[in-house]
């Protein structure tokens, strides 16, 4: 299963970009996006290291909503 997170982008240097979801942070590839489309502040789907698409606040935190019920109910599982 591929999964992509949402991260927030706090830093950029064309083509890296330093990103951060939950008080961690990444360093993540932004050659996919056109350079002059990312900006600090901006929320990015992030899938292997790249980001591959800017989304707004709202849908990160519904994203992270869900992969957050997903995560609890793989622990009750293997609990």
């Amino acid at each position: 299963m591929c999964v992509g997170v949402p991260m927030k982008v706090v830093e950029i240097n064309y083509p890296m970009a330093v990103a951060e979801a939950k008080g961690v942070r990444r360093n993540i590839s932004i050659m996919l996006l056109p350079e002059d489309e990312v900006k600090v502040g901006d929320y990015v789907i992030v899938h292997v290291g790249n980001a591959i698409e800017i989304i707004d606040e709202k849908d990160a935190e519904e994203i992270w909503k869900v992969l957050d019920e997903v995560m609890a109910i793989l622990d009750e599982e293997e609990g």
